[in-house]
């Protein structure tokens, strides 16, 4: 695992170097610099020494030196690939994984992203072409970042390396609108303005002439399987997966996992342990007491499976804590989750290097409760006119379940829309309410959130109603909440997480698995509760979901003084001008255990820490110079 850097312009190593200054939390181990002059190319790496310990330092480069690859990720399928390519008269150097890329690439050309296994973000310098690539796994677990100007053409793991040389503070205006609905900002934009995420599945050609991209892996081209019992298709879903876990148990380092006590991550424990001649090194994070910790099921399941556990708890309502975290993400991402996630890598990273996660099951099979709901309201709105709902959605804004519900009903018969209206965080029109006019000026221009939603269900027919809404998770929620949070917070401990659930052989085989087979019986994960039986303890399998949820309340201790009320108090929200104090005031007021509340509160908080940290500061340095 590791960070990578560079451009194509008039910039210099000693630019070369200070994003890679950037990124060294990512790559602690090794770093190494390519540079041409001539070509006007850069390309910076950070390592973190996971595979080919003595050799493997990056960039890496072809025979003739005509090629160079810094690459951040692991190549599952890497031995495979080198016996294939050694076959065809290649000579490799060392023992990496990421050594295949450049011979692949004189073998195939761009396509050969198609044969690669893992997770990846690659920059690929074809020097006899003068073209620059960039490529990103399918799913989109390891990022990566550009900035075209009319100086030149830049690139990172991480958009602070880009601010070190080109800074960035204005404000893109959708991305802005978008946050304040989804909570992360969705497709290829960031909150900076100019800086964009190349999308999961794409690859990105750069040349002097021009930059274009293309979509090289697309999961909904996968046909729907038949023929088979649920058993069956039990029984194949965990070979498929002890299949998947055990290539990402490859690993010259110290090895463990992530154990919450959910079904997923018990899965894959249950999995390891089956594959491993020593107790499994496995972690958790208690949030909080009561309802919050989930501490005593990851604890039953490691003593299920003999695990060697090390549970951890601690404060995640700490400003500067916060901070640090916002820092470590680059982009507001108004998930709780995020800071015991930090820590838990923190104390993770302590006895391993390497961690398996749970992330992506939910989205390939079934695992939110919204599925239901859309799939209720779905069938409700074919009976139920909108004008008969909507004159009640008016009078009931004050009680934010009824109005969120009937808004739903109001708008099942357009199905974007009622999947904005059940899971965005501040509602269309309170979104109007709590804008500024400066505010509404500046999103005046943005489109509806639910038109990202459309985009999506227009490219998606000819699939159920409830594959479509996994896919929709699969390309907003996962890549731009799930897998940011769990690539940052791991990387900014230098501890490199897996994820089995996302081998993109293990998806392609969930989704060919009926719809009706991952919510059944009002059941979600059906299939995947199913494959459990008999390996994982009953208590874990009938377990509802939970995950991280950090209350906010002690953060409103202190009531007018308390530390909530400093950040949005009415000196900053003044100061930022895109929110209307009145409101934000209302909304403090409120219960900040209710979920909605919570999540609304949490945005604003999220977005002002951001600011704080990267609009505000006038030398970033001073963050990167933080210390753990």
């Amino acid at each position: 695992m590791c960070g990578i850097a560079g451009f194509l312009g008039p910039w210099t190593t000693e630019h070369l170097e200070l994003m890679q200054s950037y990124l060294r939390h990512r790559g602690p181990d090794d770093k190494g610099l390519h540079f041409d002059k001539t070509d006007h190319i850069g390309m910076a790496h950070t390592r973190l020494s996971i595979i080919d310990l003595a050799s493997g330092q990056q960039p890496l480069s072809n025979a003739d030196e005509s090629i160079f690859v810094v690459f951040n990720g692991e190549i599952y399928n890497h031995h495979d690939l080198r016996e294939e390519l050694i076959n065809c008269g290649f000579q490799l150097k060392c023992k990496s994984d990421g050594e295949v890329i450049s011979h692949l690439y004189e073998k195939y050309g761009i396509e050969f992203v198609k044969k690669l296994r893992g997770m990846f973000a690659i920059a690929l310098w074809d020097s006899r072409n003068k073209k620059l690539f960039l490529i990103r796994d399918r799913f989109g677990i390891k990022p990566v970042y550009f900035r075209n100007t009319n100086e030149g053409f830049l690139f990172a793991s991480e958009i602070k390396a880009i601010l070190a040389i080109d800074r960035v503070t204005d404000i893109d205006p959708q991305a802005f609108d978008w946050y304040m609905s989804f909570r992360y900002v969705p497709e290829d934009r960031t909150m900076f303005s100019g800086i964009y995420k190349l999308l999961p599945g794409h690859w990105m050609e750069i040349s002097t002439k021009e930059i274009r991209t293309e979509r090289y892996w697309d999961l909904r081209t996968i046909e729907p399987g038949k023929n088979r019992t649920e058993q069956q298709w039990a029984d194949d879903l965990k070979e498929k997966l002890r299949e998947a876990v055990e290539i990402r148990l490859m690993s010259e380092v110290p090895l463990g996992s992530f154990l919450s006590g959910g079904l997923d991550s018990s899965f894959i424990v249950g999995l390891m342990s089956q594959m491993s001649n020593k107790p499994v090194e496995t972690f958790s994070f208690g949030v909080g007491s009561g309802w919050h910790n989930e501490t005593s099921y990851a604890e039953e399941v490691s003593e299920f499976f003999n695990t060697s556990h090390h549970p951890l708890s601690g404060d995640c309502n700490e400003p500067e804590l916060f901070k640090r975290v916002i820092w470590y993400l680059d982009e507001p991402l108004a998930d709780t989750a995020v800071i015991p996630t930090f820590l838990l890598s923190k104390l993770t990273r302590e006895f391993v290097t390497v961690a398996l996660t749970g992330e992506g099951a939910d989205e390939l099979l079934g695992g939110y409760d919204k599925y239901k709901v859309l799939l209720v309201g779905d069938r409700i709105g074919k009976f139920v006119p909108e004008f008969l709902l909507r004159p009640f959605t008016k009078v009931t804004k004050n009680w934010n379940k009824l109005f969120r519900g009937l808004n739903f009903l109001a708008s099942s018969r357009d199905r974007a829309r009622a999947y904005m209206e059940l899971v965005s965080v501040f509602h269309e029109s309170e979104k109007q309410n709590l804008y500024s006019e400066t505010g509404k000026k500046f999103v005046k221009k943005a489109e509806s959130s639910s038109q990202v939603i459309k985009r999506i269900l227009d490219d998606c027919k000819g699939t159920t109603y409830l594959d479509d809404l996994f896919q929709i998770d699969l390309m907003t929620w996962l890549p731009n909440d799930v897998l940011l949070k769990a690539d940052k917070m791991t990387m900014a401990h230098g501890l490199e997480g897996r994820v089995p659930f996302l081998d993109h052989k293990f998806a392609e085989f969930c989704s060919s698995i009926p719809a009706n087979l991952k919510v059944k019986k009002w059941q979600e994960k059906y299939i995947l509760r199913k494959a459990m039986q008999g390996f994982v303890p009953d208590s874990i399998i009938k377990r509802k979901k939970h995950g991280f949820t950090v209350s906010l309340k002690p953060w409103a201790n202190g009531g007018e003084n308390s530390t909530l009320r400093s950040i949005l108090s009415k000196e900053n929200i003044e100061r930022r001008g895109l929110f209307n104090f009145a409101e934000v005031d209302k909304l403090l007021n409120k219960d900040l255990d209710d979920p909605y509340v919570r999540r609304q509160v949490t945005s604003l908080l999220t977005f002002e820490l951001w600011a704080q940290v990267f609009i505000d500061t006038t030398d970033l340095s001073q963050w990167n110079n933080i210390k753990m």
